[in-house]
């Protein structure tokens, strides 16, 4: 460091005895394009603004109905409790979008919004729940009402009664394919973003991670995406006609403008029931059913619900419904009635069935179109107020 600075000063006292600079070489004569460009250059200045166009009566419609929905579109985000207490308290469990339904705080979004999922598949319900509006205020919410077969959840948010503005409801008993809809959500979590189309389709019938269908689905060509569920579809008056659900996708481009939403004559079917008493109460039948795999691979039937067993003391014991006949070993020895319709209607397959049977009252008498030993017959269940519930806890596979 010494020897550094000695030679330094060195070279300053020597002043005029100092090695020359080279001199650089002069600049090469300016060609006429550079010319040309710095003479350009000089006319830089913003450009004259057209007058704008007037808005079209549809465009000024769109604009205002999104501007009447949007206070009524929340974000939502779902956590679980971090289990692993060296890490942060909490992990993110989903995010979606969400809509007010009434002045009491009450949020309605699909439930896999508020689920969790590990590797594809479903793992358990959000410990908490995060309600954003669109002033960007935020509230603590808790999922007080849930329906596997609709994919519908009811979140209370905890927010000030003054901040709900519940969104307008309309039907989706009268809507027609090619008429405009408006979509709003968090698509990719940017907050409250427009798309529009038309309904692409009516009466679909589409699956949710639930092994349940959802019957007459509206389908749209209007743009959804990751975020989007939960969210309200609108028509062209700003009303509610259903809620965004599913797409059409696949690995390499994503969303391919086929998107599925949830009627909203269902809705307004389900959301009350769900705020009244938390779940939807089906009447337990009292039989179990094998799954859809196991009955095409066992018997050949691809359509309809093949009875394994009859719980005893039950509506489908005293009907007389019969299961699958086995031998001492258990081994299956002769196939049960399989079940193609309910109340007049065909039945595809269990979701599709537990679906319907969500809203169906649980004091009901239920009529069975039944296939027994290559006949079709009827057969009558009468379903006591108490639903005929096993004591124990039913499997997956039980009605």
């Amino acid at each position: 460091m010494i020897r550094a600075t000695s030679i330094l000063l060195m070279a300053l006292s020597l002043g005029a005895q100092s090695p020359a600079v080279p001199t650089p070489p002069a600049k090469p004569t300016t060609s006429a394009e550079e010319q040309a460009i710095q003479r350009f250059r000089a006319h830089a200045r913003p450009r004259a603004v057209a007058p704008a166009a007037p808005l079209s009566a549809e465009d000024r419609n769109t604009i205002r109905r999104f501007r009447e929905a949007k206070p009524s579109v929340v974000f939502v985000s779902a956590f679980i409790l971090n289990p692993d207490p060296t890490g942060p308290p909490r992990l993110p469990a989903g995010t979606g979008t969400g809509f007010v339904w009434d002045e009491w705080g009450h949020i309605v979004t699909n439930h896999h919004v508020i689920s969790a999922e590990v590797e594809g598949k479903l793992f358990r319900d959000a410990e908490e729940v995060e309600i954003t509006f669109s002033s960007g205020k935020a509230y603590k919410g808790r999922v007080i009402g849930r329906s596997f077969a609709f994919d519908i959840a009811v979140i209370q948010v905890f927010a000030p009664l003054e901040a709900m503005r519940p969104i307008t409801v309309g039907s989706s008993s009268a809507l027609q394919v090619g008429q405009s809809v408006l979509a709003i959500g968090n698509p990719f979590g940017l907050d409250h973003s427009l798309s529009k189309g038309v309904i692409s389709a009516l009466g679909r019938m589409i699956a949710t991670g639930y092994n349940s269908w959802i019957l007459n689905s509206i389908q749209t060509d209007a743009a959804i995406n990751p975020g989007n569920s939960g969210g309200p579809l609108l028509d062209a008056g700003g009303r509610l006609i259903g809620m965004n659900t599913a797409i059409v996708s696949n690995k390499s481009e994503g969303s391919v403008g086929v998107g599925f939403a949830l009627p909203v004559d269902t809705i307004n079917k389900v959301v009350p029931l769900l705020i009244a008493r938390g779940v939807l109460q089906p009447p337990r039948m009292g039989f179990e059913v094998f799954s859809a795999a196991e009955a095409k691979q066992f018997f050949g039937v691809e359509r309809g619900l093949v009875l394994s067993r009859i719980i005893p003391d039950t509506p489908a014991a005293e009907g007389g419904l019969k299961g699958v006949t086995t031998d001492a070993k258990g081994n299956v020895t002769g196939i049960g009635d399989i079940l193609l319709g309910y109340q007049g209607g065909l039945i595809e397959n269990h979701g599709q069935f537990a679906a319907r049977l969500e809203l169906q009252p649980p004091d009901d008498e239920v009529v069975f179109d039944v296939l027994r030993e290559g006949k079709m017959i009827q057969v009558t269940l009468h379903l006591n107020p108490a639903g005929a519930k096993p004591k124990a806890k039913p499997a997956s596979n039980s009605i």
